[in-house]
């Protein structure tokens, strides 16, 4: 693949001792857990014998030797080259993981305010004409593809309305000035995305909030709070509402956790790019190293969400604190 159909045997075996592939499968994998590792053996009198570490900008410290050639080092987690670009991964994730991180915090924003706000409504005016056009509109927003959903925002806001809204058909966070100016921030380019990313999720906050709302409304101290007077607003916001988030904190975690992973379709058919560009770009073209990093990489962000939601349910919700 690097070197094209006239790829003579000499320069296939350079590439493979290059990239570490002319060795058993068993050292290579130890090899990789070894990059992957903050902690790892190397020779830090030599480094330019180990093929996997980019000595001009991944360096190591030592912390204590371990034999005559090999000591212990600690260094940053390193995911090897790019097949293609011949580009650390690192650098590759890094750069495109701004936008992705942007395009998802603004989609479920848009998802969490809406959301919570149509969920509220919903069951003050319970069985009302609004509150039942809202679970049709959440089964049809979680019935939609986020392809399907993408294409259809970006040929009817985009193509047919674009005279109107002035908005792109694809485009990411910065764009190239016409005359030569250089790049320029557009800010319009994340409405669309951000929005149609921010529809399932939106659907799911408002039946969550609308159910565990109802649900909290039909508890004791809530009859006890009318009892002695309080208003209904007062009676929402200070002790249903929060005590109704608990689930609706765990979707909007899981789904923020998703979006950051890189909305794989929405950024590739409005051209965002993010990790779901690179995700893509990478399985066109068997960028091995590009791809295992990258599911690394949503694995570490999937880990670190679910430990804030751990700490923000006992923000929440005393009853589960650990005292």
């Amino acid at each position: 693949m690097m070197l094209g159909q006239r790829a003579d045997i000499s320069s296939i075996e350079a590439i493979n001792k290059d990239l570490g592939r002319d060795k058993p499968v068993g050292i290579q994998y130890m090899n990789y857990m070894n990059d992957l590792s903050p902690l790892s053996v190397h020779n830090i009198n030599n480094p330019a014998d180990y093929w996997y570490l980019d000595t001009s900008k991944y360096s190591a410290i030592r912390l204590f030797k371990i034999s005559s050639n090999n000591s212990l080092v600690l260094k940053l987690p390193y995911l090897r080259r790019s097949y293609q670009s011949k580009r650390p991964v690192n650098d590759i994730l890094l750069e495109a993981f701004p936008n992705t991180a942007i395009l998802a915090f603004a989609a479920i924003g848009f998802a969490m305010v809406v959301g919570i706000f149509i969920g509220i409504l919903c069951a003050v005016k319970k069985n009302s004409l609004f509150d039942k056009f809202s679970l049709v509109f959440s089964s049809m927003g979680m019935s939609l593809p986020s392809f399907f959903a993408a294409i259809l925002a970006a040929w009817i806001f985009a193509y047919l309305l674009g005279k109107v809204t002035g908005l792109n058909m694809f485009g990411s966070l910065y764009s190239v000035d016409d005359f030569g100016n250089g790049e320029y921030l557009s800010l319009k380019n994340l409405i669309l995305p951000a929005i149609t990313l921010g529809i399932r999720p939106l659907t799911v906050v408002v039946e969550l909030t609308r159910n565990s709302l109802l649900e909290v409304l039909s508890q004791d101290y809530i009859r006890t709070a009318k009892a002695k007077g309080l208003s209904y607003y007062k009676i929402i916001s200070r002790h249903a509402l929060r005590n109704a988030m608990n689930p609706v904190v765990t979707a909007i975690s899981g789904w923020l956790a998703s979006l950051l992973a890189g909305a794989v379709f929405i950024e590739y058919i409005f051209d965002w790019k993010g990790i779901g560009v690179v995700i893509v770009d990478a399985l066109e073209k068997y960028d091995f190293p590009v791809l295992m990093g990258a599911v690394l990489f949503v694995s570490l962000i999937l880990v670190f969400i679910n430990i804030i939601v751990d700490i923000l349910y006992g923000y929440l919700d005393p009853r589960i604190r650990v005292q």
